[in-house]
């Protein structure tokens, strides 16, 4: 007698290999040279502009000033120094956690621009005055008009966070997920496969 056909579901393997490459150098690559620009350039205007008058430059687009912020970005939670800190850890983590799945190179930026922004504000935190997580962060950056008239005094870190985010936000409109795949896709996969099962169901009744 022949023998019946045997399914051959596709094996993890298999599947595997048709994804891309795991991207968690990259995030850490793009977190580690943030990071390291946000650290020279606050120690960089602490050292030269703290206490004297803003620097105008571009033509007044931007002007350089050093600002002491005991809040989030922008100035903003002024007076929550230490449950900002606390965040800024538990999102460190938490990019870190998710980095071990990670197979799509915009997610990759995305999520090392914010880790690199949520870096290098915890560190001001801890190491700046007056410490222990209470520390206040270094802003030198007004956009447009000094003391923060023409918009809120922010930095690198602070910029950081805002790119990468956004980026996350675009690519999850464009439907691609951090594994490398595409949520359309996958809906797409899932509305072909409904049909088939149907199909079977009523062979097998």
């Amino acid at each position: 007698m022949p023998e019946p056909a045997q399914e051959t579901p596709e094996t993890p393997a298999a599947t595997a290999a048709t994804l891309p490459k795991r991207r968690v150098g990259w995030v850490f690559a793009v977190a580690v040279v943030l990071w390291a620009i946000d650290l020279i350039t606050k120690n960089l205007v602490t050292a030269n502009l703290e206490g004297k008058e803003p620097v105008r430059i571009l033509g007044g687009l931007i002007y350089l000033q050093v600002i002491r912020n005991p809040g989030a970005a922008f100035s903003m939670a002024t007076g929550m120094t230490w449950v900002l800190a606390l965040v800024a850890l538990a999102v460190v983590i938490a990019i870190i956690w998710i980095s071990r799945r990670l197979r799509s190179i915009g997610w990759a930026i995305g999520l090392g621009l914010v880790l690199a922004g949520a870096l290098g504000n915890l560190t001001d935190r801890i190491f700046r005055a007056p410490g222990g997580l209470q520390g206040h962060v270094v802003d030198f950056i007004s956009a447009f008009a000094p003391n923060g008239k023409g918009f809120a005094i922010f930095n690198i870190a602070d910029s950081a966070i805002c790119v990468g985010g956004a980026l996350i936000v675009l690519l999850s409109l464009l439907g691609k997920d951090y594994d490398g795949t595409s949520t359309k896709d996958k809906t797409k996969d899932k509305k072909q496969a409904e049909p088939a099962a149907e199909t079977k169901q009523e062979d097998q009744a």
